[in-house]
């Protein structure tokens, strides 16, 4: 049994490893912020990490309009 839980820890430790870097990669890129895996994690990450991923890709990307989840609610082609 305490075999299963270990296993079972370093799994969701390594996953969670794997969609953060994954997330991170997408926030500070140089090529697009319109990679759909990356749009998709940081539309569903938390509020606080939501908000700094999206004011990350709009330094980065001033000229661009935002991806989904870093639209302004009124006006879906401003940053919020």
């Amino acid at each position: 049994m305490r075999r299963a839980l270990q296993l079972l820890l370093i799994l969701v430790i390594a996953f969670v490893v794997i969609i953060g870097f994954r997330w991170y990669r997408y926030v500070t890129n140089v090529e697009s912020p319109y990679d759909e895996v990356g749009i998709e994690l940081n539309s569903r990450m938390p509020g606080p990490i939501n908000e700094w991923g999206c004011a990350a890709l709009h330094a980065t990307f001033v000229d661009a309009l935002p991806p989904y989840g870093c639209q302004d609610g009124a006006d879906a082609r401003k940053w919020r």
